[in-house]
């Protein structure tokens, strides 16, 4: 009895590994690897697609946006009110903040 029941945990284990599409991952991976580029080497890739930097501000904060060929490149977002609250970033896929803690 026992054995039957690690074989069915086995069993709804490994469906859910089945279930992953690999070339989503894959697509993912590499998207992430364009990121990562220097920025001379992007700026070279991304020559001849058009560029534009849109900025937004109001009485509490301003966002520079960076597309290229219409695809969101950076968001960064800078604070105005609170003092010295320091900037942070928004990545486009996925929405989620970058702080940077420190400048050098």
């Amino acid at each position: 009895m026992r054995a039957l029941l690690l074989l069915a945990l086995a069993t709804l284990a490994s469906t859910a590994v089945l279930a992953q599409n690999p070339a989503q991952n894959a697509s993912n991976t590499a998207s992430d690897k364009g990121s990562q580029l220097p920025q001379q080497e992007q700026v070279e890739r991304d020559h001849g697609q058009r560029i534009e930097r849109i900025v937004v501000e109001d009485a509490g904060s301003r966002v520079d946006e960076l597309r290229v060929g219409g695809e969101t490149k950076s968001i960064t977002v800078q604070p105005k009110v609170g003092g010295d609250v320091p900037s942070y970033q928004v990545r486009p896929n996925d929405g989620a903040r970058v702080w940077n803690l420190g400048h050098f």
